[in-house]
């Protein structure tokens, strides 16, 4: 069923991960259509959970996927699906900005064409499988150095923050 999937020229499959080393959150996804990756996409954050991060990097794959005009099935593989779950949860939480955005280009994406579809699956890392093994491989190996060690911390983004806010 992947290997069809994969070879599908209307079928985007996205996949996600995500590590945090030295309180720098990566995300890393990779986007295949045709047996071929198109898009590789990295992101670091600093001071952010494991969590809002998979959210990020699984908005930003979504949006890229629905701008291709010829996919009508994305297929999202992750190793964390109660981070998916949070898209569609109703009660007030904090990643509720991500989840409005990622709705907003679902339903775009729904409206263009009515057998458009998406499908979310899971993928522990002991499976192995060899598209999420080497998105996997890359999250665990990247190691970014902050070249200012002082300006990651805590206290420093705050500062920036609110001389940011003054400026305004």
């Amino acid at each position: 069923m992947v290997l069809e999937s994969s070879s599908s020229p209307s079928t985007a499959i996205i996949v996600s991960n995500v590590s945090i080393k030295n309180n720098v959150a990566t995300s890393i996804l990779h986007m295949h259509i045709n047996n071929k990756t198109l898009i590789k996409m990295i992101h670091h954050m600093v001071h952010i959970t494991s969590t809002k991060a998979e959210l990020f990097a699984i908005r930003c794959s979504i949006n890229q996927a629905t701008n291709f005009d010829n996919v009508s099935k994305i297929i999202v593989v992750t190793n964390s699906i109660h981070v998916v779950r949070k898209f569609f949860e109703l009660s007030v939480h904090p990643y509720q900005v991500q989840s409005a955005a990622i709705l907003s280009d679902l339903c775009n994406f729904f409206k263009c064409h009515g057998n458009n579809s998406i499908e979310f699956w899971e993928c522990p890392s002991c499976l192995k499988w060899h598209l999420y093994k080497e998105v996997d491989k890359e999250t665990k190996i990247f190691n970014l150095t902050p070249l200012y060690l002082c300006k990651t911390s805590w206290d420093f983004s705050k500062k920036s923050e609110s001389n940011d806010i003054l400026k305004v």
